[in-house]
């Protein structure tokens, strides 16, 4: 049993200190070239369906689990007013995009709305976003048909001036 507790001790410190060496940042421009899986400082959120890197991009994939809810959470972002700017498209059917602020990117209960949600049409997107104090940023994607799949890239956020 010691071992056990020992463990799971040892298991939730690496993840706080995986999580504490990521700092809150005050702009991101994220292309994922260079991601073989979610980065670190990111957090995937995909129920039973699938939510990973390939092929230079971010992919939500329903699988055969349509319906589910699904969030890319982004490091800590401070406070303030920003644009935001991604390319989004999908591979046909109903897809919508949600963005929601987070008090902590494990919690996607705790969200509030920035923009509602809106079809996502194989275009970039651009957003003006305003945080009111130090949050995560979700893009929450929902697919409704099995087999479906959404597509993120070239994740810009800048701060208004």
């Amino acid at each position: 049993m010691k071992k056990i507790v020992l463990a799971g001790i040892l298991t939730l410190g690496g993840f706080l200190t995986a999580n504490a060496q990521c700092k809150t940042v005050a702009a991101i421009s994220e292309n994922f070239d260079s991601w073989k899986e979610i980065n670190k400082c990111w957090t995937a959120h995909q129920g039973k369906a699938m939510l990973y890197a390939s092929d230079k991009k971010v992919v939500f994939y329903s699988m055969t689990n349509p319906g589910e809810n699904m969030y890319l959470v982004t490091p800590k972002i401070k406070a303030g007013k920003y644009t935001l700017t991604l390319d989004i498209s999908d591979n046909g059917g109903e897809t919508t995009l949600e963005l929601l602020s987070l008090n902590h990117a494990a919690d996607t209960k705790s969200y509030i709305p920035i923009a509602k949600a809106s079809k996502i049409a194989g275009v970039k997107k651009v957003f003006d976003i305003t945080l009111k104090k130090d949050s995560n940023l979700a893009l929450k994607v929902l697919l409704n048909s099995v087999h479906q799949a959404v597509y993120v890239d070239n994740f810009s956020l800048k701060p208004k001036k």
